[in-house]
């Protein structure tokens, strides 16, 4: 069965603006394709990476490559008890506690981003780690 993963803004732009981190990303993706791997992501994330998108390639190309990478992965969200929770959680950065508990709520196993500061305010609950560690453990 294949795991059900949340990925971070930061791991879908380093894919599509090729940013240093590229490699672990493009694999991930690669992953996706392939099923190997589920992977979500929620409205505010198409929000930030069509905004980068946009600035990078212009408004055409950012449309195609966000609708290439929606045939691979899910948008998910949550309803107002869940943003309340997530609000009332310990996180202090608001984005990234509506982003952690979207994926809990939904059931992920794991949530894939770059911030040291998530990783080091997640739960038990769901896993947080970086797409090197995530790939390097599932290999």
């Amino acid at each position: 069965m294949a795991f059900r993963i949340f990925l971070d803004a930061n791991i879908l732009l380093d894919f599509t603006l090729k940013r240093n981190e590229y490699e672990s990303s493009r694999k991930l993706m690669e992953w996706a394709v392939r099923g190997r791997v589920q992977a979500f992501i929620t409205p505010s994330i198409v929000h930030i990476a069509g905004y980068w998108l946009t600035k990078a390639y212009g408004h055409a190309k950012a449309k195609e490559l966000l609708l290439t990478l929606l045939a691979d992965i899910q948008v998910i969200d949550i309803g107002h008890e869940i943003t309340i929770n997530a609000l009332h959680s310990k996180m202090t950065d608001r984005e990234d506690a509506l982003q952690y508990y979207t994926a809990i709520h939904h059931k992920l196993d794991y949530f894939i981003t770059r911030d040291k500061g998530l990783q080091k305010a997640a739960i038990p609950v769901l896993p947080v780690c970086s797409p090197e560690e995530f790939l390097e453990s599932n290999h």
